[in-house]
């Protein structure tokens, strides 16, 4: 594609009557991207792949483009390379959340002109994309002027003085004989004081010996010097220049050397024609993007990429020198309350004051890194003892305790430190990070504010106990729980009586979890106590809903573990619970397995007996696994028996009359009690549950548990009077 031909100074006109055209496979993307340069006056042109956008590009005449490196088939990066092969005339600005420095330095070295990351700032990518229009049309006229340079020497010299890059010609001895006026604004030297000295004066000391040879290139042709990346000293008593540090310019150099043939034929070198453009703007884009690569921008502390290069390192010289060093897994305590209670703007803030005092309680050579969130990890290295990194540990969560003044506040936080000391914790990253993560959470179930060594005690079953203890941790705080609810059902109507919550675990990695597989670790853990504090509340908002949308009043039957029930104020809480929310007790039947009731039987039934006397019922879950006695039976405050579905299982046709569950019934029928059976799967059980007088039956039969919005849909599905099921007969 032609370079434009522009007479005189571009204008704003000229910019906003620029073609631009946009790449992106998001259609959503696209649309937003192109209502906002319309409105800002561009004229705009849409491709939502790279193949599309390379035909819009031979086909049509843009001057920028704004390009998503991630797309499938064709991507940004060959597109780029495409542009660059064709010699297609346009700028070109990457828009993209592909992040990785790798992918933006490459981009940007196949010549884009600068990158943005996605989601974008409005502002931010309108003043880009005039910065880049205007190097486009700078450039143009740049070529315009190197084309006229062969057809005027006045014009020459016009253009060169006024050229961006330093323009230098040095005689056969290294004088300079010419400097274009760029020379000043770049290097802070008059002309007049660069003519006729040696070209030495400029090059950096720390320069290698070569740079000499480059920058007086005797060479010409294809051997030449072509975009050499060198230093040039400039003069430290001008205050214009802007440069790197140690008052040094970093410059692409491309020079050649320059020959005349003299009268006999003979060809002799002159000197050296050499251009020098100032990439000190592009050092630091490259500089900044690298540092986002490795560092976390709220905290700017080390991120998870420099951390496992720097303790690759601290592995390498803890093995060459069979030294220890500390894995610390660090993690603010209470933190999600602040982000919750005062937004994540304050939380933003905490966390900088935070790591600011940790960092003020470590030594130069350690390493603090943000994980993300309120997690942290540090390195110790080089440590001698126990005692030396648990001085540092104390140290840090002393510093933590003191409040935090942020704007109008007074916080008060505590950390939970986790310790993990090379080789015996672990001899890989993976395996020490897994030990420190795995104390850190020892300290969180034990109270936090404090810290824990990672020993061999915590291995093994212990350490699935305790990677299990701390994902529900988690799960609690990232709301991963769901209650769901089984229909209760009237086996002589099939009409749906009632419900039970029942609680699964939505974990990110492993899916819908039962609570066989985390609840006996939630007890132990104690964890089961908030956990069912969130169970009991979110049913009380459901069942608010339930009566919002005109559902008739069912009874909720909700599983209570005895944990819960040695509480102290259990009782008083749930009680408040329902006052709060306006709900009855008795639309409630409290469930408690049977082998939970004979481990702690006075308490319990002491919280139970005032639970009944203020209206809820009560129910013995999995009933007849627990061989509870006659008389226990009769000083327990209950209502309701409820048969395991394996003693359900038994029910077949050739065994009707040795069925366990004729005993069960016998029993309740005898202490007048309620009988309720679950696991129900076929009609031959149905049927002989219901002629022993079982009042409620819940199973796969009538459906399995429900999310919360699919149990709503059951009763909007379904007549309200009943039946709710239609069985086969």
């Amino acid at each position: 594609m032609l370079a434009k031909r522009i007479v005189g100074a571009f204008a704003p006109e000229k910019i906003k009557l620029s073609r631009i055209l946009i790449v992106d496979d998001q259609q959503a993307v696209l649309e937003s991207m192109h209502a906002l340069l319309r409105i800002s006056g561009y004229q705009v042109e849409m491709a939502s792949s790279g193949a599309r956008a390379l035909e819009f590009l031979k086909e049509g005449d843009f001057n920028l483009v704004l390009l998503d490196l991630r797309m499938p088939v064709v991507d940004g990066h060959s597109v780029l390379s495409a542009i660059g092969e064709q010699g297609i005339d346009v700028e070109v600005i990457v828009v993209s959340g592909e992040t990785s420095f790798f992918a933006v330095k490459s981009a940007m070295r196949n010549g884009a002109y600068d990158f943005i990351r996605k989601p974008y700032e409005p502002e931010e990518l309108l003043t880009t994309i005039n910065n880049a229009l205007e190097h486009y049309w700078q450039s143009r006229q740049r070529l315009v002027a190197e084309e006229n340079l062969q057809r005027s020497e006045s014009l020459h010299r016009f253009i060169v003085n006024n050229s961006p890059d330093f323009i230098y010609m040095l005689d056969a001895k290294g004088m300079f004989t010419y400097v274009n006026d760029k020379a000043e604004e770049l290097l802070g030297y008059k002309r007049s004081e660069l003519l006729a000295t040696h070209f030495s004066r400029l090059i950096h000391p720390h320069n290698a010996d070569d740079i000499y040879n480059f920058f007086a290139e005797q060479r010409s042709g294809t051997r030449s010097t072509t975009n050499t990346e060198i230093r040039l000293q400039v003069n430290q008593a001008s205050r214009q220049v802007k440069c790197l540090d140690n008052f040094e310019l970093l410059v692409e150099l491309n020079a050649k050397g320059i020959y005349e043939v003299s009268e006999d034929g003979q060809r002799f070198f002159t000197g050296t024609l050499g251009c020098a453009r100032d990439i000190t703007a592009r050092k630091r884009s490259e500089a900044q993007v690298s540092y986002q690569a490795y560092h976390d921008m709220l905290t700017s502390l080390p991120n998870r990429l420099l951390f496992n290069d720097r303790i690759n390192q601290v592995f390498a010289h803890a093995r060459r020198n069979r030294q220890k060093f500390a894995l610390l897994f660090l993690d603010l305590d209470r933190f999600k309350e602040i982000n919750d209670t005062l937004g994540h703007a304050m939380g933003d803030l905490v966390l900088q004051q935070a790591s600011q005092r940790i960092l003020d309680c470590l030594r130069e050579e350690d390493t603090l890194c943000r994980f993300g969130g309120d997690e942290f990890a540090l390195l110790l290295p080089d440590v001698e003892t126990k005692q030396n990194v648990a001085a540092v540990a104390e140290k840090i969560i002393r510093a933590v305790r003191q409040p935090f003044h942020v704007k109008e506040h007074e916080l008060f936080l505590s950390m939970s430190i986790g310790v993990a000391i090379y080789p015996k914790a672990g001899e890989t990253t993976d395996s020490l990070l897994q030990s420190a993560d795995i104390a850190m959470y020892h300290v969180k179930s034990n109270g936090k504010d404090g810290y824990c060594f990672y020993s061999d005690a915590m291995d093994g079953s212990d350490s699935t106990f305790l990677s299990v203890e701390r994902d529900l941790y988690l799960a609690l705080e990232k709301n991963q729980f769901e209650v769901f609810f089984q229909p209760k059902v009237d086996p002589t109507n099939h009409v749906i009586i009632g419900m039970e919550a029942l609680l699964r675990w939505r974990h990110p990695e492993k899916g819908l979890i039962f609570p066989g597989d985390f609840i006996w670790i939630a007890e132990e853990s104690k964890l089961i106590v908030p956990i069912g504090d969130w169970v009991l509340q979110t049913i009380c908002k459901e069942l608010v809903r339930w009566q919002r949308k005109g559902l008739p009043e069912l009874k909720i039957s909700v599983n209570i573990s005895p944990v819960q029930l040695e509480q102290e104020d259990f009782v008083q809480n749930f009680i408040e619970l329902l006052q709060r929310y306006g709900l009855r007790a008795s639309i409630f039947e409290l469930e408690v397995t049977e082998k939970g009731l004979l481990k702690g039987y006075s308490e319990m039934v002491k919280n139970l007996r005032q639970l009944r006397e203020y209206g809820f019922s009560v129910a013995i879950d999995d009933f007849g696994r627990g061989y509870s006695s006659l008389s226990y039976l009769q000083n327990f405050p209950v209502n309701t028996l409820k048969i395991d579905r394996s003693f359900v299982r038994e029910i077949q046709e050739e065994s009707k009359e040795s069925c366990v569950v004729n005993a069960i019934a016998m029993m309740a029928k005898g202490l007048n009690l309620h009988i309720v059976a679950e696991g129900v799967e076929n009609l031959l059980q149905l049927d002989y549950l219901r002629n022993l007088g079982c009042c409620e039956v819940q199973g796969y039969l009538y459906g399995k548990a429900l999310s919360a919005s699919d149990t709503l849909a059951i009763f909007s599905e379904r007549p309200a009077e009943g039946p709710h099921f239609i069985l086969p007969n």
